[in-house]
């Protein structure tokens, strides 16, 4: 049986059936185009028998698309009233039976998911989006790779290179995993509601192997952290809070190999690691 996917009018009567009003809260904004979610799940390559998560699938456009490939899906919702009708939308497009599983919970606060997903894909709320990314990518090592739709500004952040204006604490912490890169433009016009944003794909290969202990990680972000709170100024500076003087700072740094006089935004995500390393 061949899985079908959500048009626009269906998608409008299950949220009227639900009493489901997207709202700006929960950065709800449902895509009502086929080839869209075909879109994202193409630039995500996934392929058949592989396992996926998804999070925030609300009424299942993306889901579907998902399970159209052959893969099977974990659906992570916060909404009971979408997490309970899920099932029934995928056995009315022909999902067969074993191939969804519902997750009723917030994404942020999930520390396990049913069949270890080795794919993240999602279109996520844009008020959580980098948070949730995060969350999934520590919490998660078996996720190896994924595609998320997120607001464009946010997508250009994570993805974004050391030297540019908008490179900052999402920039290294996503890097921390792997790669990132742009992988695609969504029109607005393809949301219930419009939203007054637009929207990109961004993706990521994890490394094969980790780049750091969990304490390493930790203490990685700590030092990202105190950089870009105060971004303006050299690292000597920004870092002297957590070395305790400007001039520790210093010795730090250079022991790191890293300017004292270099600033947040110059510096890789090794960069970061190894300052870590030597810090007492």
């Amino acid at each position: 049986m061949t899985v079908t996917l959500l048009g626009a009018t269906e998608i409008r009567r299950l949220a009227a059936e639900l009493d489901v009003t997207p709202t700006k809260k929960l950065g709800q904004n449902f895509v009502v185009d086929a080839n869209t979610v075909r879109k994202i799940v193409h630039a995500a390559a996934v392929q058949p028998g592989e396992r996926v998560v998804e999070i925030g699938p609300g009424l299942g456009s993306l889901t579907l698309a998902i399970l159209e490939t052959g893969a099977a899906v974990t659906a992570v919702e916060i909404d009971h009233r979408l997490a309970a009708r899920l099932p029934q939308t995928a056995a009315e497009h022909g999902v067969p039976e074993g191939a969804l599983t519902i997750v009723d919970a917030d994404a942020l606060r999930v520390t396990e998911l049913p069949g270890d997903p080795t794919i993240l894909v999602a279109n996520l709320p844009y008020n959580v989006s980098v948070p949730v990314l995060l969350h999934f990518l520590e919490t998660f090592p078996t996720l190896q790779r994924g595609v998320v739709m997120v607001q464009a500004e946010v997508a250009e952040r994570i993805a974004a290179k050391p030297g540019s204006k908008i490179y900052g604490t999402p920039s290294v912490k996503a890097a921390w995993y792997g790669p990132w890169r742009l992988c695609g433009t969504v029109s607005r016009q393809v949301f219930w509601p419009v939203p007054n944003v637009d929207s990109l794909l961004v993706g990521f290969v994890r490394d094969a192997e980790p780049r750091g202990s969990e304490d390493e990680r930790r203490r990685t972000f700590q030092i990202v952290d105190a950089a870009f709170n105060q971004r303006r100024k050299m690292l000597r500076q920004a870092l002297s809070g957590i070395f305790g003087s400007s001039s520790a700072a210093s010795e730090v740094l250079e022991s790191a190999g890293v300017a004292p006089t270099a600033r947040g935004e110059d510096l890789t995500v090794d960069d970061y690691h190894r300052i870590a390393l030597v810090a007492p």
